[in-house]
Formats: C-alpha cells, structure tokens, sequence
C-alpha cells in the first residue's frame, strides 16, 4: 500500500506563508504525496510548479464555514479551477443541514458539481458538528448530487476525523464513492486505522512526518 499516493499534502491556516507553500510543493513531489490542498489564493503558484508531475492541486470552497450563497461558491469554484485546481473541496452549507432543508443542501453541492465540470469533488460535511442521523443526511445528499468523495472535516471546527465517522460515512456512500479523513491524522497508526475503517483518502499537514515514521503536529 501506497500510503503517500492516499494523502492530500495540507496547508490552510490563514499565516500561510509563500515559503511554506513552496515548501509543501516541494515535499509533495519529492514523497509523492496525492495532492497539495491549498487555500484559493495559491492555487495558480502550486499549479504552476507542480506542472509536469503527477501531484494534483487541491483548493477548497466556501472554507471554512460553508455559509457563502451557492452562486459565491460556484464562482469560486470555477476561478479555481481556471487558475489550476484540480480537485475542489467544498464546505456544505451546515446550518441549512441542521434545519433539514435538504433542497438547499443538494442544490448547493450541486452547484459546484456543475462548476467544477467533471474536476473532482469531495464535500466537507464538518462531522463534529453533525448527529449521525444528520451525517448521514449529509453524505446522501453529497451522493444524490453527483459529488465523487465526502469528507469528515475542514480541520478548523471543534474536532477531525474519527473512525466511527469514516465507517458510518463509508456504509452510507457504498463502494464507490471516496471518503477522506481529514482532521487530526498525525500518525501512521492514524492513517491506517481510517483506511481499514473506509477512507480512500487522507487530509493532513502532517504527511511528511506520516510516511516518514515520525509523530506529526497536524491541526488539520
């Protein structure tokens, strides 16, 4: 098993630096991380000096609070992609979710499915914030609206990713949709209870230290 080819390589605090985005790119490459997952604004500079390898540009929407209109999200969705992007991460709207107006949910994520216009897409679902009857509510809809992955977390609510999530997440979806843990996975250890339990594949800003054997001080 390929553990580095099954993490998104992750730098979304707002502090980011150039430095440490060049340095993310640059360990991408050299362990052949999945992706880089990146904020919007570095998209264009993570595609330009990741043209030619095999590591995909990630960016994320509506991050972290889900709360932008569907069109705002749509934009950003498609500006991203324009610059680069490669996969999209995009935040559900969660407070719609808890008032159980699925019509707006769906048609939300369906928004940027239709944005991103065949560019992978994996819908952060914020599972700390969700009951598993909402979870699951959640990852159906994400299902119905054509998504290709779900997602546990965006790294910057009140906790990540746990292995009850990924298998609840995993027996909701099926085979055929991925499923990505993303929150807290600092280990080795980690990564491979989360894959036994579903994910296809891992958020960290630890991946370096993951892959390498070492204890990683992720928040993501």
């Amino acid at each position: 098993m390929n553990i580095a080819k099954m993490i998104d390589h992750t730098a979304l605090k707002p502090e980011t630096t150039k430095v440490q985005i060049e340095t993310l790119i640059e360990e991408a490459k050299k362990y052949q991380f999945a992706s880089v997952c990146v904020n919007p604004t570095w998209v264009k500079l993570a595609a330009e000096k990741l043209a030619g390898s095999d590591v995909d540009v990630c960016t994320v929407i509506g991050f972290p609070l889900g709360a932008n209109t569907s069109s705002v999200k749509a934009f950003e969705t498609k500006d991203a992609i324009t610059n680069g992007a490669t996969e999209v991460d995009m935040v559900i709207n969660i407070g719609a979710l808890k008032d159980r107006d699925d019509e707006l949910v769906l048609n939300d994520i369906k928004a940027v499915v239709e944005a991103a216009d065949g560019v992978l897409v994996k819908v952060i679902i914020e599972t700390c914030l969700l009951t598993d009857e909402e979870k699951v509510r959640a990852c159906e809809l994400a299902v119905q609206a054509g998504a290709d992955f779900v997602k546990t977390s965006t790294g910057f609510s009140t906790g990540g990713a746990t292995v009850h999530d990924i298998q609840l997440m995993r027996e909701t979806v099926g085979p055929n949709i991925g499923v990505k843990a993303s929150g807290g996975v600092r280990t080795k250890d980690d990564v491979l209870k989360m894959i036994e339990a579903g994910a296809t594949r891992i958020g960290a800003s630890a991946g370096v230290a993951i892959v390498s054997g070492e204890v990683g001080s992720s928040d993501y």
